[in-house]
């Protein structure tokens, strides 16, 4: 049996040892989902929906586990792990209430009732990756169920825990067995049997824009439904009519949340040259006390990276003690400190590429137009944020951004009931929002005659 070693990321000790699921072990899922979608699809509405309400509640039960669960395996913040336990619960919630609600339409046609019919699309990969878990599972898995399919979740290799978790936590609530499955393991082994799998309809893939397009190349061959969350380099435009003093306090923990591993993450911060002096003097003493240390205080505010292949990543980037940093703790453990660079230039890898640590670059410009033409400079378009008190500009800018998530005066990107997904090489398709479900569906179209044949009595 293959197996893989769960470390914490603060300590690099053993948490667990799970089993690695092999191509055979995907196999035998899919055959297993398959049986178990079809008596799903074919409960009724209200059945379904009073199943997940349940699973919700066995979530909502737990949140505390899975919370400390996720400290352990993941080393996120307390805090943040409650969030992410509570996000996924909501998912849920969320979902259940779109079961009765999935409507197909009635379209005019001559001659007869033409209607639509939206029907499951069978049974759904998920790919989750290992900076947020619990919620980036739920987006997929939530809707997948909601709208009829069955679900074989493949997490990340260095953060199964809380997936195992969630599958115990559905069979509890009453789904039917093989309904919703998790497969740990490697991805290049069972990542890439569900993708290849001819019984898998649909894959759901976060992470890397390298890995994403592997698999769209392997899903075009079966012409397989996919959805795309992938990387990101987004910016955070502070214009001189902002409140700069408020935009320079947001902005570390706009890039510092989840150590930076977050494909939202405001990593260039690009600031109009003429508040550029006075952003730089708010905002490193606000770096500088960062408080990087044990993710289960409830005071910390940054934990560490996931792994030690990451970290060195992250310091490959980085010349040593360069920038505006604050601290981070020595010793076992996967920590980086924060950092700001002021002096990389508009085009250098660290401010193009995504990083995925607490490192960002400041760039200043000079206009409106230079600023867009910044923001939009890199391969990716998830997210950003624009600062400005000038409504006219906030439209304007938002509207020439290239990224599907955008904020004014606030960096926050990510609410369960509006879509989010990214444009350019950031990704395929949208998830979460009012139409997540429609996203796991097929489009039926059954056109019903009227007219009379000719043994239809007057």
């Amino acid at each position: 049996m293959h197996e893989h070693q769960v470390l914490n990321p603060a300590t690099e000790e053993v948490v667990a040892t799970v089993p690695a699921a092999t191509v055979q072990d995907v196999d035998a899922a899919v055959a297993r989902a398959a049986r178990a979608q079809a008596t799903w699809a074919a409960a009724a509405p209200a059945d379904r929906a009073r199943l997940l309400r349940r699973f919700a509640a066995q979530v909502d039960e737990h949140l505390e586990e899975l919370a400390q669960l996720e400290v352990r395996e993941a080393g996120h913040l307390i805090g943040n792990a409650r969030w992410e336990a509570g996000n996924a619960r909501d998912l849920l919630d969320f979902a259940a209430g779109g079961v009765e609600r999935l409507n197909g339409r009635q379209i005019p046609v001559p001659g007869g009732l033409n209607v639509t019919v939206l029907e499951p699309l069978g049974v759904v990969g998920v790919i989750a990756p290992w900076n947020f878990p619990m919620p980036i599972a739920a987006w997929g898995t939530a809707p997948a169920l909601a709208a009829g399919n069955a679900v074989i979740l493949k997490p990340a290799e260095t953060t199964p825990l809380t997936a195992l978790r969630l599958a115990e936590l559905a069979l509890a609530a009453g789904l039917p067995e093989g309904l919703f499955q998790v497969l740990p393991g490697a991805g290049d082994v069972a990542g890439n049997a569900l993708v290849e799998h001819p019984g898998v309809a649909k894959i759901v893939f976060t992470g890397s824009t390298r890995v994403g397009k592997q698999i769209m190349a392997k899903c075009a061959d079966r012409v397989k439904r996919l959805t795309l969350e992938l990387g990101g380099k987004s910016p955070n435009i502070v214009f001189a009519d902002a409140d700069v003093e408020a935009a320079a306090l947001a902005t570390p923990m706009s890039y510092l949340d989840n150590s930076g591993q977050d494909c939202c993450a405001r990593t260039r911060v690009l600031v109009q040259r003429s508040v550029y002096d006075r952003f730089i003097e708010l905002v490193t003493p606000a770096i500088e006390s960062v408080v990087v240390g044990d993710p289960s205080d409830e005071k910390t505010q940054m934990g560490p990276l996931i792994s030690k292949a990451q970290l060195e990543r992250v310091r490959s980037y980085v010349p040593s003690g360069a920038g505006i940093h604050g601290s981070a703790p020595e010793g076992p453990g996967f920590w980086f400190p924060p950092t700001l660079l002021t002096d990389a230039a508009p085009d250098s890898p660290v401010a193009l590429e995504e990083v995925f640590g607490p490192v960002a670059v400041v760039i200043p410009f000079e206009d409106e137009a230079d600023a867009i033409r910044l923001a939009n400079a890199t391969e990716y378009g998830l997210s950003g944020s624009i600062w400005t008190r000038d409504v006219g500009r906030a439209l304007r800018v938002s509207g020439a951004v290239r990224a599907g998530n955008l904020s004014v005066n606030s960096h926050s990107s990510v609410r369960y009931w509006t879509p989010f997904g990214g444009y350019k090489q950031s990704g395929l398709g949208r998830e979460l929002g009012p139409d997540a479900l429609t996203a796991f569906t097929e489009t039926k179209n059954v056109f019903i005659s009227t007219e009379r044949t000719d043994s239809t009595e007057a």
